[in-house]
């Protein structure tokens, strides 16, 4: 019988993996590529397994959070540069 420790590794896994699918379906949208929409299905499946394994691991709680709080950071700076980098190009237009 699995423990509660895995079963709450197990579902913040499959969480990460959903959020990462969804992240990678929408950009796949934005450039209306099935191909991206495909390879962001792929991604989030091998996290899935990547995030099992490290919940499995002597990985500290603190440190992994670290890791994570750093992923979205990074991926709001992406996002800030691409609304900016559009704008622009929208006032250039005008």
């Amino acid at each position: 019988m699995a423990s509660t420790h895995d079963h709450d590794n197990k579902k913040a896994a499959e969480t990460l993996g959903e959020m990462i699918r969804k992240f990678g379906i929408s950009v796949g949208e934005i450039f209306d590529d099935p191909e991206v929409k495909e390879k962001a299905k792929e991604f989030a499946e091998s996290v899935v397994d990547a995030a099992a394994r490290v919940g499995q691991s002597k990985v500290k709680t603190e440190d992994v959070r670290a890791r994570f709080r750093n992923v979205g950071k990074a991926a709001q700076t992406l996002g800030n540069s691409l609304d900016k980098h559009f704008k622009s190009g929208e006032e250039a237009k005008t």
